[in-house]
């Protein structure tokens, strides 16, 4: 029995994550309706990793922070 829940509770979760992911990749699919719209794709991927390189700088700010707080 504890077998056949845990088999219907990974089945349930497959199919959250599942939608999750259809649903993610609905909102990235670029719209294809003209030609000028070609170009805000790719500003979109160097917009993300800018915000993510700044994420990363930030972190890596505090964490040196931390570490000298912690050592004084």
């Amino acid at each position: 029995m504890r077998a056949a829940l845990s088999i219907l509770a990974l089945v349930i979760v497959a199919a959250i994550v599942l939608s999750l992911v259809k649903k993610q990749t609905a909102v990235l699919k670029p719209p294809a309706a003209s030609a000028s719209a070609a170009s805000a794709p790719l500003s979109q991927p160097e917009a993300a990793g800018r915000q993510v390189q700044d994420s990363l700088n930030d972190a890596a700010r505090r964490a040196a922070e931390e570490a000298s707080a912690a050592t004084n």
